[in-house]
């Protein structure tokens, strides 16, 4: 069972680990909020998102689900839509964020973010794919209760790591009293979305091409 937990646990990792709009979106919540507490709408959906999805992975589900073609084009298509128009919010409000940081985070309720947070974790094709691929498919080796501290140990990282997200977003709030920090992280964030979105096009295009 160790070896399973240990498996979990890198693979979890392995994948939460490179910066995606998921993550930049919860970091970027921790920053832009004066209270911690205000941010756990942000970190509370990521994180139920990443368990739904792993469960379903793990359970087989979505493989069923994404055997068929015109579901992964359209998920394709709603995530290129989304990303591209998320961007554009984004960039537009890095002066904004500097200038008003704290009519900037009243902005963005818990309604709101739940919202964005739903969006940017379930419709990004990219990571929905990769969790049912990896995960789910390195699940088959496993039965049982072992399986079952596979998928605890998986979601368990995807916990730790929004939380730990946010916390540093906080953090780095904290010490940016000029707000330029905050300004370049949602630069970078609407960078990364717009590069999601042209990868993201680029996968469709095979689709069809296939």
């Amino acid at each position: 069972m160790f070896g399973a937990i240990l498996h979990g646990f890198m693979l979890a990792l392995g994948l939460i680990l490179p910066l995606g709009v998921q993550n930049v979106f919860v970091f970027n919540q921790g920053a832009l909020h004066a209270r911690f507490r205000r941010a756990i709408p942000a970190i509370l959906t990521a994180s139920l998102c990443d368990t739904l999805l792993i469960s379903l992975a793990i359970l087989g589900v979505s493989v069923v689900v994404f055997e068929y073609e015109w579901v992964r084009i359209l998920l394709f298509s709603l995530g290129i839509g989304f990303l591209v128009y998320m961007g554009v919010v984004t960039w537009k409000n890095r002066a904004h964020a500097a200038e008003h940081k704290q009519d900037a985070a009243r902005s963005l309720t818990a309604k709101k973010q739940v919202t964005f947070a739903l969006s940017v974790s379930l419709l990004n094709p990219h990571a929905v794919l990769d969790t049912v691929g990896v995960i789910g498919t390195s699940s088959l080796t496993y039965a049982g209760p072992v399986k079952a501290a596979f998928a605890v140990t998986c979601i368990g990282v995807s916990w730790l790591w929004f939380l730990g997200l946010g916390l540093a977003g906080r953090a780095a709030g904290r010490l940016d009293s000029s707000g330029r920090f905050l300004s370049g992280i949602h630069a970078v964030s609407a960078v990364i979305m717009w590069g999601t979105a042209i990868y993201l096009a680029y996968s469709l295009l095979r689709i069809w091409l296939v």
